[in-house]
């Protein structure tokens, strides 16, 4: 549920970004969730979308949207974790499918922020974004995608993180299955993402002042042959170089080949329901994240297999193989020394 307000920019205000405009206005409770709020189609001037960046004039109309959620205390759960690396200024953990990364209007508790507090305690985990629903937190992965993410304990860690993910400097890989079978090896997809026009829980490639910049690259890594149900399968390398919200789901379906077993890019997905394998979530594992250690400067390197539920797709397409190419022969013979989830997909 959300409310409605505006008000009209005053001379004091000409000159400044909208988000700090806002700020100022007390339109929110800081700067960074006005510039959320602008990210997220909720700000108009003018009664068109505007970007946090947008310099404010006198006697702007703006338009705001604000949320209301019921007041909760953010608190630990012992909700299982996979740990592959901590130490006392950050842990990398392997996400299961399912696991909401922060306290939602629709997840309350129940989040990985739940189980970072029963893990390391509400003291021992950075607050950088100054709010209690993002302890921990440097980066995200949608709720049904798994696989390796970052935390901070403090927050000079967790500053140095933002920074270097911004920057362009932590090495993000993940594996995905898409629908149809890609011809090139390898591509770029530079693409503008901003909220759809018309589905707020959708984002989409939109020539908008509120569309945020994103690229992503993908390396073909096998291919697999058509059905009566299907129009054929290629597993695919992503590499992300910008982390805009459902980055990699947005720029396949912009491709027209959405991710296999995704519920909400489906305009260019074969229609038969056997064509998504059985999968109740997108084909979408964070596999391999590099960084330099913020702290030590040591390079951090690690890799993840794929979960039981995505192996098991990729295990019925075998005998439909049309071979892997050379990129996938290396990559899964790396794959076969990197350590195998250990946690089931989570439904609490």
């Amino acid at each position: 549920m959300s409310k409605s307000f505006s008000f009209r920019a005053s001379s004091d205000d000409a000159g400044l970004r909208l988000d700090a405009v806002l700020a100022a206005h007390e339109a929110y409770a800081s700067r960074s969730t006005a510039a959320k709020a602008c990210e997220s189609g909720k700000v108009f001037v003018g009664g068109k979308e505007a970007a946090k960046k947008y310099l404010v004039h006198t006697d702007d109309f703006i338009y705001y949207e604000v949320e209301e959620e019921a007041s909760h205390i953010v608190y630990g759960q012992d909700i299982p974790l996979d740990v592959r690396y901590e130490d006392e200024d950050l842990l990398v953990i392997s996400k299961q499918a399912g696991l909401v990364c922060h306290p939602s209007a629709d997840h309350y508790d129940g989040t990985l922020v739940n189980a970072l507090i029963n893990h390391c305690g509400y003291d021992h985990l950075c607050n950088v974004q100054g709010d209690d629903d993002r302890l921990g937190i440097v980066h995200r992965l949608d709720m049904d995608t798994s696989g390796l993410m970052l935390a901070a304990k403090t927050n000079e860690a967790g500053s140095a993180l933002m920074e270097s993910i911004q920057a362009r400097a932590v090495d993000r890989h993940y594996l995905a299955l898409v629908h149809g079978r890609i011809a090139h090896d390898s591509g770029m997809i530079d693409a503008p993402i901003a909220r759809h026009a018309t589905e707020r829980l959708r984002m989409a490639i939109r020539d908008v002042d509120s569309a945020r910049d994103a690229l992503t690259t993908f390396t073909t890594l096998e291919r697999f042959e058509a059905d009566r149900n299907d129009d054929g399968y290629t597993l695919i390398d992503c590499k992300l170089f910008t982390g805009r919200t459902h980055q990699i789901r947005v720029h396949m379906e912009y491709t027209r080949h959405p991710l296999v077993g995704d519920p909400l890019y489906t305009a260019h997905a074969p229609r038969h329901k056997e064509a998504n394998r059985g999968l109740e979530r997108q084909f979408l594992h964070s596999f391999h994240l590099a960084f330099d250690h913020p702290m030590t400067g040591e390079r951090i390197n690690l890799d993840d297999q794929l979960p039981a539920d995505l192996q098991a797709v990729l295990d019925s397409l075998a005998e439909r193989s049309a071979g892997r190419t050379q990129a996938g022969r290396e990559l899964f013979s790396r794959l076969e020394s990197a350590p195998k989830p250990c946690l089931d997909t989570y439904w609490g």
